[in-house]
């Protein structure tokens, strides 16, 4: 499958209302859809969030359409947010092809998610903090 233009699936600082979200993707997105991420926990971090994968859980967030011109400009800027580099093994988040279900029609949409690398991972199941919910901030 073809994964070089996928939407992107937000679900921290990157969602509407989030401190990212106006810095990176306010007036380059065709659509924002809240949708789910199944397979997947979230864990608090320090003022962000971890998506971790698991068989259990579900996380809520965005599914985020960006503008076909500012694509590039955004996958970029994302994963320098992220810190994010392909294959580096020192990474927080790895970007992976992930299916969600937007909430209004209960569709599945192929999309970019940014989860916890292997390392981070491993040390939340361990010592994290689960989110309640699946949804941030806490309470949303």
């Amino acid at each position: 499958m073809d994964t070089a233009r996928l939407p992107f699936f937000v679900y921290g600082t990157l969602r509407p209302g989030g401190r990212n979200h106006g810095l990176f993707l306010r007036g380059r997105t065709l659509a924002e859809e809240p949708a789910r991420l199944h397979g997947a926990l979230l864990y608090a971090g320090p003022g962000y969030p971890y998506a971790v994968e698991d068989a259990a859980g579900a996380v809520g967030g965005e599914l985020v359409t960006a503008r076909p011109e500012a694509y590039g400009e955004i996958l970029a800027a994302l994963d320098r947010l992220e810190e994010y580099v392909p294959g580096d093994p020192r990474n927080l988040y790895d970007r992976v092809a992930r299916t969600v279900v937007r909430d209004a029609d209960g569709a599945p949409v192929r999309a970019w998610v940014y989860v916890a690398a292997p390392a981070v991972a491993a040390r939340l199941r361990a010592r994290g903090t689960p989110v309640e919910g699946g949804t941030w901030p806490p309470g949303r």
